[in-house]
């Protein structure tokens, strides 16, 4: 005998309907299964799995500031050897020119010419940050300026969060089906179906000392590494077989 199909009908709640056709506008939700016989029937187990993956900046970035004035051209130019001096010095603790970036600025007040220079490393290192920039300050005059390291996560490191949060969620959802299928004297056969419900993504408040008074944070001057949190939600469904069936 051929496989016949229901119709489920489902009356939706007045509030929070989307109507986006004809066959919704009275708050019905349609969908078709099909007939199971008694000889193909799968029996089956729907679960759910959430995780939390939670890690810290991968990259920072250091801006070092080079200044001066002087009334030529060729003078202030010249001055600015120092951003050399800036490149020189990274570029021996093993930084590649790629993460290392270079810009000046030439401006004119009444007689006098400013050069300003700039110059930008990214560190995946940040032990190696700290000594280039204690380096820095320790070697060079008050012209140069170091600043506050900037971190933050790179994209691909960030598609990693994601995608290692996605399958912790799935690994937390085969040990629950697992239990369960143990409870019901049954064994967890392959998954049917995994479908991502739900995914998000936080900075974490590292500054929780802001607010609260500088008295409570005695170093609160020392920059902090921010957190970013994944989470994800997943909905698989595995199929059960009894545990005396033997596997083919």
């Amino acid at each position: 005998m051929e496989n016949t199909s229901r119709v489920f009908a489902t009356i939706l709640p007045a509030s929070g309907r989307e109507f986006t056709g004809n066959e919704k506008e009275h708050g019905l939700e349609v969908r078709t299964v099909n007939r199971q016989t008694p000889g193909n029937r799968v029996r089956e187990v729907q679960v759910t799995g959430t995780a939390e993956v939670c890690c810290p900046a991968d990259r920072a970035s250091v801006r070092v500031s080079v200044g001066n004035s002087k009334e030529s051209v060729n003078e202030v130019t010249n001055s600015v050897s120092r951003t050399t001096r800036v490149h020189f010095t990274v570029s021996q603790h093993g930084i590649c020119d790629k993460d290392t970036s270079v810009r000046r600025f030439l401006q004119r007040e009444a007689d006098l010419y400013h050069m300003g220079a700039e110059v930008v490393v990214t560190f995946s290192d940040f032990e190696k940050m700290e000594r280039v920039c204690s380096v820095l300050l320790e070697k060079l005059d008050k012209s140069v300026c170091v600043g506050t390291p900037q971190f933050y996560h790179s994209p691909g490191y960030l598609s990693q969060l994601r995608k290692q949060a996605c399958v912790s969620a799935v690994e937390n959802a085969q040990q629950k089906a697992s239990e369960v299928s143990q409870l019901l004297g049954q064994s967890l056969g392959p998954p049917l179906l995994v479908r991502e419900e739900e995914t998000r993504e936080w900075r974490n408040e590292d500054e929780e000392y802001e607010g609260r008074g500088q008295s409570t944070a005695p170093f609160s001057h020392l920059p902090r590494t921010p957190t970013i949190t994944a989470s994800s939600r997943v909905s698989v469904s595995f199929s059960l077989r009894d545990r005396g069936r033997k596997k083919l």
